[in-house]
């Protein structure tokens, strides 16, 4: 349950990270406001996942889906740069965080 939570963190901190960039430095009040609740929720499961995942696996896995969901939105959303080496880059903070899941058990 502790790395369901730890996913699911990861996936608001892409929410709050993307949320930035709509609520223009915090002048728009209806996305700053979920910019903030997406990182109360994200901060609270890292939180509570932490309790059972050692803090810098937890720590890195979190940052990892945030780092490569964001990159990902942001090719998606803002008509970022989609070239072939930025996506293998993406691929390997995924396989990274894949990495830190399996051998977490060892």
């Amino acid at each position: 349950m502790a790395w369901l939570m730890l996913f699911v963190a990861g996936l608001f901190e892409c929410v709050w990270a993307v949320g930035l960039k709509y609520s223009e430095g915090f002048t728009k009040p209806v996305p700053s406001a979920l910019t903030i609740a997406a990182m109360l929720v994200s901060f609270w499961l890292l939180s509570v996942a932490m309790k059972t995942v050692p803090v810098g696996t937890a720590y890195a896995v979190w940052t990892g889906i945030g780092a490569a969901g964001v990159a990902v939105a942001g090719i998606l959303l803002f008509n970022e740069p989609r070239d072939l080496a930025r996506v293998f880059c993406i691929f390997l903070i995924i396989a990274g965080v894949a990495g830190l899941r399996v051998l977490a058990g060892k």
